[in-house]
């Protein structure tokens, strides 16, 4: 496989991950409900996905006969299991029990460029101006179109605690995401969470244990963790780290500006809520600054000494 057919398989592996965690939202606010109604709490959906998705992973793991991380790999391991199984269920968990998932659509949308950020400070990535801009403009849409949309519902848009943890929540997911990024061309994609999963296992099932709901709770709240179980926490990540390792951390994660969008579009069936033919028009304008930024992603041409000398 040459090296421009790798990089676009990896965009759209990236681009299936970014699809699998798009429903989360609408599935983790099934799961925990609302203030006035709530569900499963959301410590116990937190641990209950991060142990369904662990005991997946021992399967795995199992089957096919997996060798142990190195200890040289247990602190991107385990940075990748506080940011992804830990720190980004249970800040958005407690968020959507205060706001919608359009509201914290405005938070997240910052996801891309926080994951880029982290990718080019911690993987050595480096990209050409032109990416940073198509970038910083792709999160601005994002952001402007979840701003529009909220004006457009009556809801007014204010900083308050939901919103911090949803912050809280961004940086605890991208950190998440380009620590197992690190260790996944020696790992492998799948292994990666499998072992974040199987490493969080003494905690998650203890908790899941503890937080047991104690109150009836709806089958469709059941539902939503299953799904943030299996998929959000589990095989998304299957295509999501695959895609990163083949195609670079710092350009796919912009892939992750479409989930604000895919987002409302699950949200339709799952929680009712409307869908805007304003939202195609922008989900397109988002799209063109995803391939526009893969364009300036290589990094600049090292020019030698001899060719200065020559010049």
């Amino acid at each position: 496989m040459t090296a421009l057919k790798r990089e676009t398989l990896g965009m759209w592996l990236g681009v299936l991950g970014v699809a699998i965690f798009a429903v989360t939202l609408p599935m983790t606010r099934l799961a925990t409900g609302t203030a006035e109604a709530p569900q499963l709490s959301p410590w116990f959906v937190t641990f209950g996905r991060a142990a369904l998705a662990g005991a997946l992973s021992l399967v795995f793991l199992a089957v096919t006969r997996s060798t142990l991380p190195t200890a040289t790999q247990h602190k991107s391991l385990g940075l990748a299991l506080l940011g992804n199984a830990i720190g980004y269920p249970l800040l958005l968990g407690f968020a959507l029990r205060q706001v919608t998932s359009g509201h914290a659509a405005v938070i997240t949308a910052l996801l891309p460029l926080a994951t880029a950020a982290i990718a080019a400070w911690v993987l050595h990535q480096r990209a050409r101006l032109g990416f940073w801009i198509c970038a910083v403009l792709g999160s601005a849409l994002v952001v402007s179109f979840s701003l529009l949309r909220t004006h457009q519902q009556g809801h007014g848009f204010g900083f308050e605690w939901a919103d911090f943890l949803l912050l809280g929540a961004v940086l605890a997911a991208s950190t998440g995401y380009v620590y197992g990024a690190q260790v996944t061309h020696a790992l492998g994609a799948e292994r990666v969470i499998c072992w974040i999963c199987v490493m969080a296992l003494p905690l998650t099932v203890p908790g899941a244990l503890l937080t047991w709901p104690a109150h009836s709770v709806d089958p469709s709240a059941w539902l939503g963790l299953v799904y943030v179980g299996v998929f959000s926490m589990w095989a998304g990540f299957f295509a999501w780290y695959r895609g990163m390792a083949m195609g670079g951390a710092l350009k796919v994660s912009q892939t992750q500006l479409l989930q604000p969008f895919l987002s409302i579009l699950a949200a339709v069936p799952i929680l009712g809520e409307p869908l805007e033919w304003v939202t195609l028009g922008f989900a397109l304008a988002v799209m063109a600054t995803v391939f526009l930024g893969k364009r300036y992603s290589a990094p600049l041409p090292v020019v030698s000494r001899t060719s200065k000398k020559s010049s």
